[in-house]
């Protein structure tokens, strides 16, 4: 028996929750081809809330996301870029290359608010189908 043998099959993701990230995808893309790489993080974020909102999508900008140390709810500054329908976490990226520890921390993110779904897209690459990791829980 492999490692894999032992965990617990998942649910798929739920039809609603894809849509929503299929959105921002395209969202994505469009903020891309408009603006371009080699701006700031927090310039794409602002594009892709506004067009995300035009879409009809509710998304929260800068989430505070507490931390439970020792049954605490403790404040250590964590800031979760978009959550998107209060379904899909958004991580904006505009680095040269995307590394091991954004995808961990997206990982994270997701254990800390209990969403399945998450997008890290890095803005700072000439196509943005390379800048686009999805990690489900």
């Amino acid at each position: 028996m492999n490692h894999q043998d032992t965990k617990a099959p998942r649910e798929a993701i739920p039809e609603e929750t894809d849509r929503v990230a299929s959105e921002v995808v395209d969202a994505a893309y469009k903020v891309h081809s408009t603006l371009g790489p080699g701006l700031l993080e927090s310039v794409y974020e602002v594009c892709m809330v506004h067009d995300l909102t035009r879409r009809g999508l509710r998304v929260e900008r800068q989430v505070a996301m507490p931390i439970l140390f020792e049954n605490i709810r403790l404040d250590a500054g964590l800031r979760l870029d978009m959550v998107v329908n209060r379904s899909v976490v958004v991580e904006n990226k505009a680095t040269e290359k995307l590394l091991p520890l954004h995808e961990a921390q997206l990982l994270t993110y997701l254990k800390l608010s209990g969403l399945r779904l998450g997008l890290l897209i890095n803005f700072n690459v000439p196509l943005i189908k390379d800048g686009i990791r999805r990690i489900a829980l």
